[in-house]
Formats: C-alpha cells, structure tokens, sequence
C-alpha cells in the first residue's frame, strides 16, 4: 500500500508510521512524542475548519496541527 500523509487519514483509521519529513526542531519534538518509524497510530477525530487533529499513539492522544501532520507519512492498516 502506497504512503500517504497523515493529515489525509479519516477519524477512526489507523495506520503505521513511515518516516516524518520536518525541520530538526519540529522533527526533535515529534520523536520525543514517540512518533517513530513502525509505530502505530490513529485518527480519533479532526476538528471542523482545518483545526488540529487528535492522534493515539498508544495510550497517548495528541493534538496536531495540520501543517505538522502532513509531514508525516503513513501506510494504512
């Protein structure tokens, strides 16, 4: 399955992390939120008018903005 990016996904899809294309500040914060290669994550919900996102990776929900989600690639599950 080809990778998409993150900010793509619909509330309730999961889906495995690929890689993250960001800045070294914006990529330093990422990983220490445990976004990593392999990992899985999923869309709870996204809020109406471009808000940010609301991701599960594992037991941790976390808020993204759009902009930032979309530097990150997925592969559906």
């Amino acid at each position: 399955m080809p990778a998409i990016t993150l900010d793509t996904l619909r509330a309730g899809d999961s889906a495995t992390i690929v890689t993250i294309h960001a800045e070294a500040a914006l990529h330093q914060r990422l990983l220490a939120l445990g976004f990593r290669s392999g990992r899985q994550i999923e869309l709870i919900r996204k809020a109406s008018f471009s808000g940010p996102l609301q991701v599960r990776i594992g037991t941790t929900d976390i808020l993204l903005r759009l902009a930032e989600a979309a530097k990150i690639k997925v592969c559906k599950t």
